[in-house]
């Protein structure tokens, strides 16, 4: 069997610096970002989860309708590695192959397109020996990152506010950047100015 990379949308966290709003169901072309970033994952053909708070009604109503896993994140106050853990999880008690991977996505980037995502899954069925992450023209590291399989229960152990740097950082050498358009492997999302900015409006 080819290898295989499971998406994890990593979108359990509680979008504190929106001051009142949620930014992962602020609007892009009249679709939730949440969701443009589930479509855009799914259009590559590979399964998709993504990592939900307990009781996110809106999130997961932008979510309908779309062919996701759902993993609810009961801890989820108590950092992104909470997310990244329960989703591992439940990945790897399914069906996964010893070459398989875990791609990373965080949920509040704009810029994500299926042709770009589909690069990195490509790259990982080719040599899934690495860990591939996406990146600048210029060489800057970003997001997203593909974990292989023998990396998971690494990724079981993360603790904190982090979503697989500690893995990365161990694991230097086998990294592998793919040159990603713009700025698409580092523009996020956290604030009404930053959305205010990418918009093109006042803050």
């Amino acid at each position: 069997m080819p290898p295989v990379v499971h998406i994890l949308i990593l979108a359990a966290g509680a979008s504190s610096r929106m001051r009142g709003a949620d930014k992962l169901l602020q609007s892009l072309d009249g679709k939730p970002i949440l969701r443009r970033v589930a479509e855009a994952a799914l259009a590559t053909g590979a399964p998709v989860s993504v990592a939900l708070p307990v009781g996110a009604k809106a999130r997961r109503f932008a979510l309908s309708g779309l062919g996701v896993k759902v993993v609810e994140v009961a801890d989820a106050t108590l950092g992104m590695s909470r997310s990244l853990v329960r989703g591992v999880a439940v990945i790897a008690a399914g069906k996964a192959g010893p070459e398989d991977g875990i791609m990373i996505l965080p949920a509040d980037m704009p810029d994500f397109t299926a042709e770009a995502l589909a690069r990195l899954v490509a790259c990982h069925a080719e040599e899934p020996q690495w860990i591939w992450r996406g990146g600048t023209e210029h060489g800057q590291a970003g997001h997203p990152t593909i974990f292989p399989r023998d990396l998971w229960p690494a990724l079981l152990a993360v603790t904190g506010d982090e979503g697989g740097r500690s893995v990365v950082q161990a694991q230097r050498e086998r990294v592998r950047i793919l040159p990603l358009p713009g700025k698409m492997a580092t523009l996020d999302l956290d604030t009404p100015e930053d959305w205010a900015a990418y918009l093109g409006r006042p803050a």
